[in-house]
């Protein structure tokens, strides 16, 4: 059974704009606002380019490679990070004059992730004078050693948290290294490949080499919002800076074409797009890629400028989710069907970090698994899928509180042959080891996550922002509140509790349930839905319409015939 708890206050709330909602005034307060200059989110407010480490070196790396024989290829990673960095640099450096750039995206079936030795051979064959790496290379090693043996010289812009050693690559741009002296360690990928390109404009700038019309840092902010938002990195104030700047961008209609297709497909309305929506409508869409297939389908859609190509790749893009939905029906049902054995009736689950392994699962689409099971439980989740007959690849999602990464690092540390390679950050991270070693390293994985559990306390425990009064469950409310944010990891988006009398439950579609929830003070009913509802065959209706049903909800709006009505998104219920 969950407790709740709920998030309070500072002894004394600090004064905000007085036009800010009520409600809105009480979640700052306790998500650390202290004034209202916070919540500008201006460029202004950026951490200054000039302080993350090794950006200036990688600006003065480029420039030798801007004109004559040399040539650029940009290597990235197969997610929607990596996607959106490999477009931002690639789109930057073509505006800005440099005379061949060109990019390659490993395919996960065969190369893996990372700067593999076999991804720097076809860069060679493709006559590379300069590998760039965007959101990977800070592990790659051997792939770093095998281009510099052959003349090839390498910029790793990352920000995954690096090994012992680093690789010998030319630059590395990376916060989270040693000495790089930046002020967040949270930048995605796509923040760090922003910061390289604003470092490498301004040299540009410095020396004349800019023509009038190139393309503005500020103009490639759509796409770091959508990589920083799909990466799940931590919303400090950086990253909220960031990501509100880039959604102005596409809420104006001035993001990218392939931006304005997948938001089209998915049916939401740009100009009051949210973070939220690229996180659950646009990312999924552009992922589809890199599990499936190709990322470099998905690349191409953000790199093109023309909206009918745009249109084509978004279709198609949108046709890989819907093939890529039906997969992980499929695996959702054995994992599900698998962890209820997980699952003590006195005492919860009775695992503090659970691994799962199906020979016929799609190691393309394990992540999204593991993110399910471990919304479910409430636990840190690794799913394993085949790599080939001796090698397993597992994707790694996790709980607040308990860094994936560090986890991995620490089993790594006392199990040295256990792990073959592994990297990450808090909140996800990929490994690869050995079949035979699978039920070896379940269980060292369940006592880490104890471990880690033990020193946090109870991963059972939902926080929310409490009750909302009678006269605060409207629609002005759940407005102000989707244009408070940028919401993210860090920086929750506000979730309430309350109890609440069903007027009706019906199930929608396969997976959802639908319900009337009865207004206080006899003020007619409120819409609620609970998506995925029924994944677990074994949950029944909620109480009948005379029972109190406590719930954790968030509010959002929906539009019907064209009226715009409140509605619950609820998390959780259960009998009060």
């Amino acid at each position: 059974m969950l407790e709740i708890v709920r998030r309070s206050e500072p002894g004394e709330r600090p004064r905000l704009d007085l036009d800010l909602h009520p409600v809105l005034q009480r979640i700052y307060a306790t998500r650390g606002v202290r004034d209202v200059a916070e919540l500008t989110l201006s460029l202004q407010q950026l951490l200054p380019v000039g302080t993350l480490g090794g950006a200036q070196a990688a600006a003065e790396l480029l420039c030798r490679h801007r004109s004559g024989a040399a040539r650029i290829i940009v290597i990235g990673d197969f997610d929607a990070d990596g996607a959106t960095s490999t477009a931002l640099l690639v789109r930057a450096l073509r505006s800005w004059g440099f005379a061949a750039v060109d990019f390659l995206v490993p395919n996960r079936f065969e190369f893996g992730y990372g700067l593999a030795p076999e991804i720097v051979a076809l860069a060679i064959e493709r006559g590379a004078t300069l590998i760039v790496t965007v959101d990977n290379g800070i592990s790659s090693h051997a792939g770093v050693e095998r281009a510099r043996a052959a003349g090839v010289e390498v910029l790793i812009t990352d920000h995954h948290l690096p090994l012992a050693e680093l690789p010998a690559a030319n630059v590395i741009v990376n916060p989270n290294v040693p000495g790089a002296g930046f002020g967040s360690g949270a930048l995605a990928g796509v923040g760090v490949a922003f910061y390289v390109a604003a470092a490498l404009r301004r040299l540009l700038e410095q020396r004349g080499l800019l023509a009038a019309a190139a393309l503005a840092t500020a103009e490639l902010l759509d796409l770091v919002a959508l990589g920083t938002v799909a990466d799940l990195v931590p919303f400090d104030v950086n990253n909220r800076v960031l990501v509100a700047q880039g959604l102005r961008r596409i809420r104006a209609g001035r993001c990218v074409p392939g931006i304005s297709a997948l938001l089209e497909l998915a049916k939401r309305t740009r100009s009051e797009v949210a973070a939220s929506d690229l996180g659950l409508a646009v990312a999924p869409r552009l992922n589809a890629a890199g599990r499936l297939k190709d990322m470099s389908i998905g690349i191409r859609c953000l790199l093109t400028n023309d909206p009918s190509e745009a249109q084509a790749l978004a279709q198609e893009l949108d046709q890989l989710n819907s093939e890529r939905r039906a997969i992980e029906a499929r695996m959702q049902a054995t994992a599900l069907a698998a962890v209820q054995v997980l699952r003590d009736p006195a005492s919860g689950v009775s695992r503090c970090g659970v691994c799962l392994y199906d020979e016929g699962w799609h190691q393309g689409v394990v992540g999204l698994v593991a993110s399910r099971i471990k919304d479910r439980l409430r636990r840190p989740v690794v799913a394993f899928a085949r790599a080939d007959e001796r090698l397993l690849r597992g994707s790694a999602r996790s709980i607040a509180g308990v860094h994936i990464r560090d986890v991995l690092d620490a089993v790594a540390a006392r199990e040295p042959l256990l792990i073959q390679k592994f990297g990450g950050h808090a909140m996800a991270a990929g490994l690869t080891l050995e079949l035979t070693r699978l039920d070896r390293f379940a269980a060292a994985f369940d006592a880490e996550c104890a471990r880690v559990l033990g020193a946090r306390g109870s991963p059972d425990v939902i926080e929310t922002d409490g009750e909302l009064a009678p006269s605060e469950l409207a629609l002005t409310t759940a407005e102000a509140l989707r244009r408070g944010g940028p919401w993210g990891p860090g920086f929750p988006e506000p979730l309430f509790d309350g109890v609440f009398r069903v007027s009706s439950a019906r199930r929608v579609g396969a997976r959802h349930l639908k319900l009337a929830l009865a207004a206080p003070e006899g003020r007619g009913e409120f819409d609620a839905i609970a998506f995925n509802y029924f994944e677990d065959q074994e949950r029944d209706l909620p109480p009948p319409p005379q029972g109190a049903t406590r719930l954790v909800y968030r509010l959002d709006s929906n539009e019907y015939l064209g009226e715009r009505r409140l509605q619950f998104i609820i998390e959780h219920l259960h009998a009060a």
